[in-house]
């Protein structure tokens, strides 16, 4: 056989194979092509034989799965319950927090994972709170993703009196890892670390570039008769006389305002002068006197309303482990629109 036939034989055996590939590919094309269209006649009767409930359930799960995710890795929605942020947060004010920026939980309530980021000093953050009783775990999944699926309007974790429990709380943290903190007559002063020195909070704000406005109810000219008042009842609770001083400014007073704080570091320093031998009282009045030391890995969360809120000078620092987010921007009532700062 020639070499040109050969080429010919080969050719035409080519042509052949690539034929029947061809009607091969067509062939699979087709039954893909009508197996689909099938499947999705199939669906379409299934859909129409559906009663309109069974949608609408369907329709509403899928849409509640999407909040719930949404809620749990992005974006929460959160109603402030007290006034502790005024005039930051109002009360009934409703805001979005941020929970990816700080690491979400992949289970409510649990297995917290890291975030790309830490807190910053000063920023809104919301966490748990150190002094919340749990009802248990089953209860605080539950609790949350209703509180999540409803976008904070229902809260079923609620005491005997039928208030929501404090099991977040919204604060602004103001000391962060390596901060020393004190308190002196409801004013916060910082050492920052490698300073000798304490410096006032507004300083710090104005050398961070920081905008917000702390809320005092009670003025400086006041702790005159707060700090009178817890002495001279520290002394008659013991049966001693209080100080002529004491009992002169008291007697001056027409009405003796409450920081809760100052009366209790008040009254363990003049408890300590009168028992300097005893540990209780002297401990207790070293923490006021020295402050507070924030460790890495953990912040010191107060209230914009210093004067009304139940924050870290009662509790102590909170672990970045329970901080679950940072406070983004108000979006109810409309009137209160604004990025929260």
């Amino acid at each position: 056989m020639s070499l040109s036939t050969q080429r010919f034989y080969v050719t035409v055996r080519e042509e052949v194979m690539m034929d029947r590939w061809y009607s091969s590919v067509v062939v699979y094309t087709e039954r893909v092509l009508t197996w689909r269209k099938r499947r999705h006649l199939k669906k379409k009767i299934r859909q129409k034989k559906r009663h309109p409930i069974v949608e609408w359930v369907d329709a509403f799960l899928w849409a509640a799965v999407v909040v719930l995710l949404i809620n749990q890795y992005l974006f929460q929605a959160y109603q402030i319950p007290s006034g502790s942020m005024e005039n930051t947060l109002k009360i009934s004010d409703r805001i979005f927090v941020n929970k990816l920026v700080y690491g979400p939980e992949l289970i409510p309530g649990m297995l917290k994972i890291r975030g790309f980021a830490q807190p910053r000093r000063n920023r809104v953050i919301i966490f748990e709170s150190p002094t919340y009783l749990s009802k248990g775990p089953l209860f605080d999944v539950l609790q949350r993703v209703i509180y999540m699926l409803t976008l904070s309007l229902v809260d079923i974790d609620r005491d005997e009196n039928g208030m929501p429990r404090a099991h977040f709380l919204i604060k602004r943290a103001v000391g962060t890892g390596g901060d020393r903190l004190r308190i002196r007559e409801g004013n916060l002063q910082v050492r920052l670390p490698g300073m000798s020195l304490w410096t006032t909070e507004e300083a710090v704000k104005h050398y961070r570039e920081t905008q917000f406005t702390t809320r005092r109810m009670i003025r400086p000219s006041e702790y005159e008769a707060i700090n009178a008042a817890v002495r001279s009842g520290a002394y008659t609770d013991q049966g001693l006389e209080p100080p002529a001083a004491d009992r002169t400014t008291l007697a001056d007073a027409q009405t003796v305002k409450s920081d809760a704080y100052q009366r209790w570091a008040v009254f363990n320093e003049t408890m300590h002068q009168i028992y300097p031998h005893v540990e209780r009282y002297r401990s207790e009045y070293g923490k006021y006197s020295l402050g507070w030391y924030i460790p890495e890995g953990w912040i010191f969360p107060m209230g914009d309303n210093r004067d009304n809120s139940n924050d870290a000078r009662y509790f102590g620092p909170v672990s970045l482990d329970n901080v679950l987010g940072r406070g983004m921007f108000i979006y109810w009532p409309p009137a209160r629109m604004s990025k929260i700062r």
